[in-house]
């Protein structure tokens, strides 16, 4: 995932970059989380994520992200709508982390829905140590443990967890105990072991294997998230958002 960006937001490309399935070509329900290095010098060390959600014979894709300037003139930094959801994050191309396609997904979206609604700091925001985007992201994948989210070293603010000290880890598998998202410990079968150490993150994957490093994010395994098929729990009929 590079770190450049262009020198201008505003002509900054917002443009698809193809690794999102085409609405009308895709019947089934969509799932999908994106990284994208962040908006100037933060991208060295950060990156913006989002969850793009289709459900079942949708004409396009809704996407559920945390922009910190709306709180300039709303009350909430939670944003959510109609946009492409493989689109560059003011020039940088993003990386795809899940992908859930299938019937049981539609039931997945409603989750992830009631889960941005829970988000307890919609009203705040701060790059570092959080709450920001990834925290947000965060937030939805350990409400919606069916996620499977191993999220990036590079997601500063993920192990934001408020005044809390412990909590289950965004993977859904595992815990994790964190002071203010500058200390902690991670350990999760689908995020390996990770130290978190003034907000950035050491670890190991042993699973897939990679090594988590700051600012270089995953080296090792670390190719495009394969569609995972969700199948609809029994007895529970198909329906959209």
């Amino acid at each position: 995932m590079s770190a450049s960006t262009p020198r201008d937001w505003r002509t900054a490309s917002h443009e698809p970059v193809g690794l999102a399935p085409d609405p009308a070509a895709t019947p089934e329900a969509v799932v999908q989380v994106y990284a994208a290095r962040a908006w100037g010098w933060r991208g060295y060390f950060g990156v913006h994520s989002w969850i793009a959600v289709k459900p079942a014979n949708a004409a396009g894709f809704t996407v559920y992200e945390v922009i910190g300037w709306r709180l300039r003139w709303g009350d909430t930094a939670v944003a959510v709508r109609s946009r492409d959801a493989d689109a560059r994050w003011f020039g940088a191309e993003p990386d795809l982390l899940a992908d859930l396609r299938g019937d049981g997904v539609d039931e997945i979206i409603r989750d992830i829905d009631a889960a941005s609604r829970s988000y307890p700091y919609a009203a705040r925001y701060r790059a570092w140590p959080g709450p920001n985007s990834n925290t947000f992201t965060a937030h939805i994948a350990r409400e919606v443990p069916a996620l499977k989210l191993d999220l990036p070293p590079t997601a500063i603010g993920k192990d934001f967890l408020g005044g809390r000290i412990i909590s289950r880890a965004p993977g859904g598998s595992g815990f994790q105990f964190n002071l203010y998202g500058v200390f902690g410990v991670l350990a999760g079968i689908e995020e390996g072991l990770e130290f978190n150490l003034l907000g950035l993150t050491f670890g190991v994957d042993a699973t897939d294997p990679a090594l988590k490093l700051p600012f270089a994010g995953r080296i090792g395994s670390n190719g495009p998230a394969r569609p995972r098929i969700i199948e609809a729990p029994a007895g529970q009929p198909e329906s959209s958002l």
